[in-house]
């Protein structure tokens, strides 16, 4: 399995979000690249799934710095639905959500197999476990991409904002979870 490195659509928008990601910003680019790598693998390296894995990978956790907030689904979502519209890609704006309301669903998500929810779930997964988890992903691979792709004090920064989190909102400290 080929490790991707780049591409011009994590390019571009990495260079317009590179400001609201401030010091994050090397953290969440490699978590998007990692994602995106993992996804692919998940998904066998489709050409046509390319673009869709990058978009969602790339806004699926944005809404954390662009609104300041750990409650970050619905803001992410609509910057991918805004940079969707805007590049005449509204046809996947329902599968680019789903991707990323369901991302840190606990148990698989079955309602719609044939697209790209549950291995961008997965992929996720894979990241979020620090490879832990691998969906049956090569170990080789899952490392050489934690290798390409370092930490740079991403999952530190969620923990930190997990803890901050926990102190107002008690009752719903993350958010984000699903069953």
């Amino acid at each position: 399995m080929e490790i991707k490195h780049n591409h011009p659509i994590f390019e571009e928008q990495f260079l317009t979000y590179r400001q609201s990601l401030g010091s994050d910003f090397d953290g969440y680019r490699n978590h998007c690249y990692r994602v995106y790598n993992f996804c692919c693998a998940l998904t066998r390296n489709k050409p046509e799934n390319d673009d869709k894995i990058v978009i969602a990978a790339m806004f699926h956790d944005l809404g954390i710095w662009t609104e300041n907030t750990f409650d970050y689904l619905q803001p992410s979502q609509l910057l991918a639905r805004r940079y969707l519209e805007k590049t005449d890609r509204s046809t996947w704006i329902p599968e680019i959500e789903a991707m990323i309301s369901e991302h840190h669903k606990l148990t698989p998500y079955k309602a719609q197999p044939s697209l790209l929810i549950e291995p961008f779930r997965k992929a996720d997964w894979i990241d979020v476990s620090r490879g832990m988890l691998r969906h049956r992903l090569p170990d080789d691979f899952v490392l050489d991409v934690f290798d390409a792709f370092p930490n740079e004090g991403f999952h530190k920064k969620l923990l930190l904002l997990a803890k901050a989190r926990i102190k107002t909102h008690p009752f719903n400290p993350l958010p984000m979870m699903k069953l």
